[in-house]
C-alpha cells in the first residue's frame, strides 16, 4: 500500500518540465475555441498539443496516443461529450480517465463528473482559471501514472523474486536429495509432511499413517545411549549436525547412520516443525575402524 508520505514524495518528483511536456488533446466542434485553447496552452509553455473538431475520432486518437489530458467540449453535434466519455471508459475500463470537460451549462457539471470527468471549466473562459485547472489536473494525472508504473515495477519485482526463491528452494531440495540418503519434514505436532528415501526405516519408527508414528526397531538393536541423545535433541527442538548413531541389524551386521536436523519456525517465531537429512555411513565408519591407531 502506498502511504501518504510516499505519495507526497512521488508528487515532489513531478517537475514543471514534465507537466509542460504532457500530451494534451483538445476536442471542440468550434474551430475558434480550439484555436483559443491552443494559443492559451502554448503561451503557458505546453508543447505537445493535438486538436480535433471531430468527436468520433477521439477514442481512436486516445487509443493510439494515451493522452495525459483531454479537454472535451460537452455540446457537439452528432456525438456529444457524454457519449465520447462512454467510449473512452469502454476503451480503458480500469484506467484513469483524464478528461477535463468544457461546458456552458451549469447543470452539466455534476453529470459530467458522475460520467467520469475529473474536472471542468466553464464557458466563457476565465483564462487564469483554465490554466490553473489544466496544470493541477496534469500534475495529478502524472502522479497517478508514476504511482501506477511504480506499482507495476514493484509487482514484477515481487514475481521475479518469488520465482527466484522457488527455484532456489527446488535446487536446495534437489541438492539435499543428491547428497543424502533420506530427507524428512514434520509439522509442529510431529506428523510427517514430507519424506524422501527410507526415513522410517533409518530412524527406527513405524508410521501407520501421517498422524501415527511409533518406534519400531525392525529387528535391529540400537545403541540406546546414542538413540537417547538423538531423541532428546528432537524433543528439545535443538539443531544437530552430522550426529552418528549405530545399530546391529537382525542379520548381525553393524550399521552406522549419520543425521542432521533443525527445528523450523514461522515469521512470528512460532515453532513450525522439524526437518532433517541422513545417510548411511557404515562403509566410512568401518574403514576408519580398520585404520591403525
Amino acid at each position: 500500500m502506498i502511504t501518504e508520505q510516499e505519495m507526497i514524495t512521488e508528487q515532489e518528483m513531478i517537475t514543471e518540465q514534465e507537466i509542460h511536456n504532457a500530451s494534451i488533446l483538445i476536442v471542440d466542434d468550434q474551430q475558434s475555441n480550439v484555436l483559443l485553447l491552443e494559443h492559451l496552452l502554448r503561451d503557458a509553455g505546453y508543447v505537445c498539443i493535438t486538436s480535433t473538431t471531430d468527436p468520433y475520432a477521439v477514442c481512436e486518437l486516445h487509443r493510439q496516443n494515451s493522452y495525459n489530458l483531454i479537454l472535451l467540449d460537452l455540446q457537439m453535434p452528432g456525438m456529444d461529450g457524454f457519449q465520447v466519455m462512454e467510449g473512452l471508459r469502454a476503451l480503458k475500463k480500469d484506467d484513469y480517465l483524464p478528461v477535463l470537460v468544457i461546458t456552458a451549462q451549469p447543470d452539466h457539471k455534476l453529470r459530467a463528473l458522475a460520467a467520469g470527468a475529473k474536472d471542468f471549466v466553464a464557458k466563457p473562459f476565465d483564462l487564469l482559471e483554465v490554466q490553473t485547472r489544466i496544470h493541477n489536473m496534469l500534475e495529478v494525472q502524472l502522479l497517478y501514472k508514476k504511482l501506477e508504473n511504480h506499482n507495476k515495477v514493484l509487482e514484477q519485482t515481487v514475481l521475479e523474486r518469488t520465482a527466484e526463491l522457488s527455484e532456489s528452494k527446488a535446487r536446495f531440495r534437489r541438492l539435499t536429495e543428491l547428497t543424502s540418503d533420506w530427507y524428512w519434514e514434520q509439522d509442529e505436532t510431529g506428523h510427517f509432511t514430507r519424506v524422501f528415501g527410507p526415513v522410517f526405516e533409518m530412524l527406527g519408527i513405524r508410521v501407520d499413517d501421517a498422524h501415527n508414528a511409533t518406534r519400531n526397531d525392525h529387528g535391529a538393536r540400537w545403541d540406546e545411549s546414542e538413540r537417547a541423545i538423538l531423541e532428546a535433541n528432537l524433543a528439545a527442538r535443538r539443531p544437530f549436525l552430522d550426529f552418528v548413531y549405530s545399530r546391529i541389524n537382525s542379520d548381525g551386521s553393524q550399521q552406522y547412520l549419520m543425521v542432521s536436523g533443525e527445528p523450523m519456525f514461522d515469521q512470528s517465531g512460532r515453532y513450525a516443525g522439524y526437518r532433517g537429512i541422513g545417510k548411511d555411513v557404515t562403509d566410512t565408519m568401518l574403514a576408519k575402524a580398520e585404520l591403525p591407531a
